[in-house]
């Protein structure tokens, strides 16, 4: 049973659920049986790259993926908004007013650190129990709160273009790439939506380690999975190993509390001769345990 990750560069078109039925097919045709697969981070259809897809025990560590940091490269074309705030949408407002790269450059300081958004209406958010965007579709008004979120960074890339600007942004967990669009063509006096949108980054993995749909059909067909299979490991690149002896691995596979462990206080994934065991968190020299992994006959 594969436990690890496949990185996939997903095309425009393809939804983040038809993205993991896809795996699970191809790995099913490969031969591989009934796997456990999720996702790390929905993806629209209309945009594209790096969707982290778990398989088996790495499905324990998708929430880890949904609350990192993400990179994006997006495009927002000025004189238009959508309802939906892309191409996929109708046109809501329109406006004559183009701003110069430098007048674009000038108001994205304001849209660097922490601030307050309002997600799209068309979005998978929750109001009363219903997805915004069903509601939305129904012809409902959709009133959606404004909620924290953090730009870490926001430049432009490229020479510009009369009636639109690229950009790069890394953003914290619940930024909506969209509102982003639209709020920053509104502070220059226009209307905007996103043309185009592509994740480079999401949590440790990025563009060079993803494969293409191809090649994922490629593994449904026989081509080995191994060479494009990620290790467990992968998901906590971002946070330190912890090692532990015998002792303490009987323990933390238990569940029981570690003492007397002079660490910085924080998160870290214990291991014992090289075979993950769990998530913990350390404070005050207590380990206690987060979630505990399956692979005691896995080891690297």
């Amino acid at each position: 049973m594969p436990n690890g990750w496949i990185i996939l560069d997903k095309p425009v078109g393809l939804g983040s659920t038809q993205a993991v039925a896809a795996v699970k097919r191809n790995l099913r045709q490969a031969g591989h049986g009934k796997v456990k697969v999720g996702h790390g981070g929905t993806l629209d259809p209309l945009a594209s790259g790096v969707l982290p897809i778990a398989l088996g025990e790495a499905t324990k560590l998708a929430g880890r993926m949904l609350d990192a940091s993400k990179v994006y490269e997006f495009t927002v074309s000025f004189g238009e908004e959508t309802d939906t705030l892309d191409l996929e949408g109708v046109g809501v407002a329109t406006s004559d007013v183009r701003p110069t790269l430098a007048q674009v450059e000038a108001v994205l300081p304001r849209f660097t650190g922490e601030i307050g958004q309002v997600p799209p209406v068309y979005s998978a958010l929750k109001v009363d129990g219903q997805r915004a965007y069903d509601l939305a579709r129904a012809g409902e008004t959709v009133e959606l709160a404004t909620r924290r979120v953090t730009i870490h960074s926001l430049t432009v890339i490229g020479d510009g273009h009369p009636d639109a600007v690229s950009l790069l942004a890394e953003v914290s967990k619940g930024t909506y790439v969209r509102s982003l669009a639209r709020d920053l063509a509104h502070a220059l006096g226009t209307c905007g939506s996103v043309t185009y949108l592509r994740r480079n980054k999401a949590g440790p993995f990025g563009l060079s380690q993803t494969i293409s749909l191809d090649i994922l059909n490629e593994i449904g067909k026989g081509a080995p999975l191994e060479p494009h299979l990620l290790p467990f490991e992968a998901g906590l690149d971002d946070i330190p190993a912890l090692d532990l002896d015998p002792e303490q691995a009987r323990a933390v596979r238990q569940g029981r509390v570690l003492s007397g462990m002079s660490l910085t206080d924080g998160q870290y994934w214990a291991r014992t001769d090289g075979v993950p065991l769990a998530l913990i968190d350390l404070s005050g020299g207590l380990a206690r345990v987060v979630r505990g992994f399956n692979l005691t006959d896995v080891a690297e």
